[in-house]
């Protein structure tokens, strides 16, 4: 197979990139092409030199860290919440770092969740991610409600992407509060948030996103939009690492709701250590926090934000947009003889940050990938998801990538 045209054109492009150097901060594992940072991002150095800064900030200082180390741990995740807001485009007090994301999810369930005699239908898309659907229906459960009932969950189309018209006309005055994907984790399909959200607020439907596809690496302007909440993880864009805490945002319209899960590390930060038997929460999304946060797990996620602060949203999804239509036109000229097709929507403002492939024999493929060097994802039953991280990833090796796997495909 003759890749020339290809091969200097990512060449060119690599050589032109503005954020090329932001690659040396990371630790990519050798001889080994990284496409699966839509599930972990990789560790960078400014990740784990905040960690081991707390490490010593606790041998030095042991409980003295929560108010003299630097920056305190006390109000950590407050100060996290300045550096993500504008990467949702929140105001710092509609946001917060705490949990994780299902944690979250229930949470935001429990603080907007009000049902009444004919508005009480919680709405799920049918391809959204698992967890969703497993905490929706047990919230709905717990309640004493049959999500077989109270539970709508809008078809997809063709089994791959989320039918925008169908949730539009699904939300109807039966429905009190919608969850639906930011960006679709297996498709890739990003949703038209500020469409979906003027919709639901005029029909009086509380709604909001899970944006774990899509924060880091979509820009998103949610007070603007008036979405009424959302929530992510940060270990894949973000980079904060496995398991890091998790995020959520609260418009402002719902600070007066009083948080659905109360506990003492979302109390007002001046009060809380007058430990009264009254909780007074903090205002605005800080008073969803529940319980005392890992610092050692936050360390991690304020080095990494870092390098995504000095990139700029703005430039990573540029560059996002870049490396996922490069990526398409190569599954269409290399791969699609080959038997692939594209899952993940053409269009720029319609895909997320990353494409997806389907194949008959995709999980066979995936192994041997891995095998060959290459570290995709595989999602049942067919896809192949290639997500080429911005900060750390290349066209070149984007274009190496596709002609291993058109090498597999032809030895098969």
């Amino acid at each position: 197979m003759n890749l020339n045209r290809w091969e200097q054109e990512a060449l060119a492009l690599d050589a032109a990139d503005p954020l090329r150097a932001l690659r040396a901060e990371f630790f990519c594992p050798p001889g080994v092409i990284y496409l699966d940072g839509n599930s972990l991002g990789l560790l960078c150095r400014p990740a784990e030199q905040a960690l081991l800064e707390t490490l010593e900030q606790w041998r030095v200082r042991a409980v003295g860290g929560w108010w003299g180390a630097d920056p305190p741990w006390f109000t950590l995740a407050e100060g996290l919440a300045e550096t993500l807001a504008p990467l949702v485009g929140a105001d710092p007090s509609e946001v917060t770092v705490a949990n994780s994301t299902t944690v979250n999810l229930h949470q935001l369930l429990a603080t907007l969740y009000r049902p009444d005699a004919r508005r009480r239908r919680i709405l799920l898309d049918e391809l959204c991610f698992p967890t969703d659907g497993y905490a929706v229906a047990s919230f709905l459960r717990r309640l004493g409600l049959d999500p077989e009932r109270d539970l709508v969950r809008v078809p997809g189309r063709d089994g791959a992407l989320v039918d925008e018209d169908a949730i539009v006309d699904a939300l109807d005055d039966t429905v009190q509060l919608a969850v639906l994907p930011s960006v679709h984790y297996t498709s890739g399909q990003l949703l038209d948030l500020e469409r979906l959200a003027g919709i639901a607020r005029s029909r009086k439907v509380c709604l909001g996103f899970d944006c774990s596809h899509s924060v880091g690496v979509v820009p998103h302007e949610f007070s603007r939009w008036g979405v009424d909440f959302a929530f992510w993880c940060h270990y894949k864009y973000l980079n904060g690492g496995p398991g890091a805490p998790a995020g959520l945002y609260l418009h402002r319209r719902h600070f007066d709701r009083p948080p659905g899960l109360a506990g003492w590390w979302g109390s007002d930060k001046s009060r809380q250590f007058e430990m009264a038997p009254a909780f007074t929460p903090a205002q605005g999304a800080g008073g969803l926090q529940i319980g005392t946060p890992s610092i050692l797990a936050l360390a991690p996620l304020r080095g990494a934000l870092e390098l995504t602060r000095r990139a700029g949203i703005a430039a990573i999804r540029e560059k996002s947009l870049a490396l996922t239509g490069f990526l398409l036109r190569l599954a269409d000229a290399v791969l699609a003889p080959a038997g692939f097709s594209v899952v993940t929507p053409r269009a720029p403002e319609r895909r997320g940050g990353h494409v997806a492939l389907h194949h008959p024999r995709a999980a066979e493929f995936c192994g041997a990938l891995v095998q060959a060097g290459v570290v995709p994802d595989f999602r049942p039953p067919a896809l192949l998801r290639l997500a080429p991280a911005p900060l750390y990833v290349g066209f070149a090796e984007c274009l190496e990538a596709v002609r291993r796997l058109a090498e597999i495909s032809a030895a098969a």
